[in-house]
């Protein structure tokens, strides 16, 4: 599979996430969401820019429940909780925010 991204085409995998994480830009993660039928909002790129973080710290995507508790620590309570979370990504807070973020699909995701 692959996406266009700004006259480029970018292979992903058949779940499509990135193939080359170092392919990565911003406009990535719209034409993604755009695939979802989601607009990126602020919040969106506040979750997406965390685990850019995280995973550039790490080198891991974390999986569900150590997202939630992360940025629970760094964003605060109204933000680290599952409910929140999955208004915004509803196909899975780790799994989908990871692709959207150009990251690989988090360990323990289905």
């Amino acid at each position: 599979m692959s996406i266009e991204v700004n006259g480029k085409v970018l292979e992903t995998d058949e779940e499509g996430y990135l193939a080359d994480l170092n392919q990565w830009e911003p406009e990535v993660a719209n034409v993604m969401a755009k695939l979802d039928d989601t607009e990126l909002t602020d919040a969106h790129w506040e979750v997406i820019n965390f685990l850019r973080e995280y995973y550039d710290e790490y080198q891991i995507a974390p999986a569900v429940r150590v997202l939630t508790k992360a940025i629970g620590k760094k964003l605060g309570k109204d933000k680290g909780n599952s409910k929140y979370l999955y208004e915004l990504f509803p196909y899975g807070p780790a799994k989908q925010a990871c692709k959207y973020a150009g990251l690989p699909k988090p360990t323990g995701c289905v």
